[in-house]
């Protein structure tokens, strides 16, 4: 339903089958999505994923809100990090979390 992202991470909405399996679903976009940016080229070395992923769930009522926030990710990023952000959706959810699993932050490589 809506795609996009920073250069440290990305936001993809979808609707799932009740039979599909996140965890399969998740390891097939990380997988091809690799792939196709290596063979493009698309970065200098090898591309690969950080391990994990953070996956939440929303109603139908809210699901032009949540395309909106995925459309507007660079106006989001311009108050709170990617990190602050996912620490927030986390605690809003009630999820218990240790930050040894938390995603870490991108280390940049200058030219």
């Amino acid at each position: 339903m809506a795609i996009n992202g920073m250069p440290d991470h990305l936001h993809v909405f979808f609707g799932m089958r009740p039979t599909q399996s996140l965890s399969g679903l998740m390891q097939d976009i990380k997988g091809d999505s690799s792939l196709w940016i290596n063979k493009k080229g698309f970065v200098r070395g090898r591309f690969s994923w950080q391990e994990g992923y953070g996956a939440f769930s929303y109603s139908k009522s809210n699901v032009d809100n949540v395309i909106d926030y995925i459309k507007n990710q660079d106006v989001h990023h311009q108050k709170r990090t990617f990190i602050e952000e996912y620490h927030d959706f986390l605690k809003k959810f009630g999820i218990d979390f240790d930050e040894q699993y938390i995603f870490k932050p991108v280390e940049w490589v200058e030219d």
